[in-house]
């Protein structure tokens, strides 16, 4: 039993006095992270680990990087806040960089502050641009907490109300562990999932769809990758109908997925917005839109947006890209994240309870189910997501019936640190397996 005395302990008791009930905490104990550097952290009792969710994909680049701290530090300095009502030097700055490397041809920006926050306002874009609110979405996917982002989210346990401004249908993913379609190759999964989009677009919507959003990998799915080309084969679907397509980059973009800067990229295409957040401020609150500007621009009202793109997050969000790019952290996740596979893929038919293991780059999935069958078994995933915090590592959990252990950690990861992971990560499972948690 935990001390009530403890600084945890006491914590955890104010917490569910004045927090929401549905707020959740990870661990039977949750813990307080007080201090980090590089990839570790120290909690409130003094204990340090390594971090391998990173603030869920957060802390992209390392925690207390001094590039990013100075910045950060310089520009509190001089001024925290104006509003777009003024010109925003690091702003435009920002939005400058992400333009150019964003892939859509003379992208235009705007920031907000968050990735729900990013993808509600690509969803208004869209639905302004096509005069229609109708929009198709991916199962299984998530795409956020605010009221419009929620409605397109296909995973039950994180939509807690039907009521919506969006008219929303939903099609068949890249879920290959639990699809009808996914024993078939790659071709063939393709072809039917293409087919179910069409036959959606044909039955559950009345034509005039303003667009589709995705996710290329999910993320709170449990690291769902679909086949390379998935996204080109909805594309040409949605091309015939004049359907816009928003890319949610908000966990795969920035190299995190090692062989592309951005998760849409392993398809052949360019959408006409992308959304982003997360690890762009390695834990400043910043999110935003890029895309065409015929869809950026279709907002004809006045608008502002008193948060999006301040002084302080984009400046720091500038610095926090501008190391990414000349560290190349995206080769760096492409290395780490095969050497992190290498660890883990063999545990398929060698650990009973582990289903599937999954990822591109230094986004990893390890799907848990019931031994002998592809039931899920999220007790295991929480016991294993306990035995690696009593190890010293962080990760994550999720996945549609939350039995997926989700890795994750900073793109300047070393080898060193990899092996690290994987061993406590490994022995965890073989505990679990071997106390036949179900």
């Amino acid at each position: 039993m935990p001390n009530p005395e403890s600084p945890h302990a006491e914590l955890l008791a104010r917490h569910r006095r004045v927090m929401p009930d549905w707020l959740t905490l990870l661990y039977d104990e949750p813990i307080e992270l007080v201090s980090g550097s590089g990839r570790h952290v120290t909690d409130g009792e003094g204990r340090t680990y390594l971090d391998f969710f990173g603030g869920i994909l957060t802390s992209m680049t390392g925690h207390a990087v001094p590039e990013v701290v100075d910045a950060i530090r310089t520009q509190a300095s001089r001024m925290l806040h104006t509003s777009t009502l003024y010109l925003v030097r690091p702003m435009v700055e920002l939005a400058e960089r992400i333009s150019a490397v964003s892939g859509i041809p003379d992208a235009k920006v705007f920031f907000v502050n968050s990735g729900s926050e990013a993808n509600d306002t690509a969803l208004q874009l869209c639905c302004t641009a096509r005069r229609s609110n109708q929009v198709l979405a991916l199962r299984n996917s998530y795409h956020g907490r605010s009221f419009a982002s929620m409605a397109t989210t296909g995973l039950r346990t994180w939509s807690s109300s039907s009521l919506t401004p969006v008219n929303v249908s939903y099609v068949h993913g890249g879920y290959r562990y639990r699809s009808p379609f996914g024993d078939r190759p790659d071709a063939e999964f393709i072809a039917a999932c293409t087919a179910d989009l069409r036959d959606v677009i044909n039955t559950s919507t009345s034509g005039d769809v303003a667009c589709l959003i995705a996710e290329p990998i999910q993320g709170v799915a449990g690291f769902v990758v679909p086949p390379d080309g998935f996204f080109a084969a909805f594309q040409e679907i949605l091309d015939q109908h004049g359907i816009l397509f928003i890319s949610d980059e908000v966990q795969t973009g920035w190299g995190r997925t090692g062989q592309h800067f951005w998760g849409y990229q392993a398809h052949g295409i360019t959408p006409d917005l992308l959304t982003f957040a997360k690890g762009l401020g390695n834990g400043l609150a910043i999110g935003g839109v890029a895309g065409r500007a015929e869809v950026v621009d279709a907002v004809h009202a006045n608008s502002i947006s008193t948060f999006g793109g301040n002084p302080l997050a984009t400046a720091g969000a500038l610095a926090n890209l501008e190391y990414l790019l000349s560290h190349d952290l995206q080769a760096n996740a492409l290395a780490r994240g095969a050497q992190l596979l290498d660890h883990l893929a063999p545990l398929v038919g060698k650990v009973a309870l582990v289903g599937d293991v999954r990822g591109k780059g230094l986004m990893v999935g390890v799907e848990l189910v019931q031994p002998g069958s592809t039931a899920p078994n999220p007790a295991a995933a929480s016991a294993a997501l306990e035995g690696c915090r009593r190890r010293g590592v962080l990760v994550g959990k999720g996945g549609v019936h939350g039995n997926v252990l989700r890795i994750a950690p900073a793109l300047s990861v070393t080898a060193a640190e990899v092996d690290e992971a994987a061993e406590a990560l490994v022995d965890a499972l073989a505990e679990v397996d071997a106390g036949g948690v179900h």
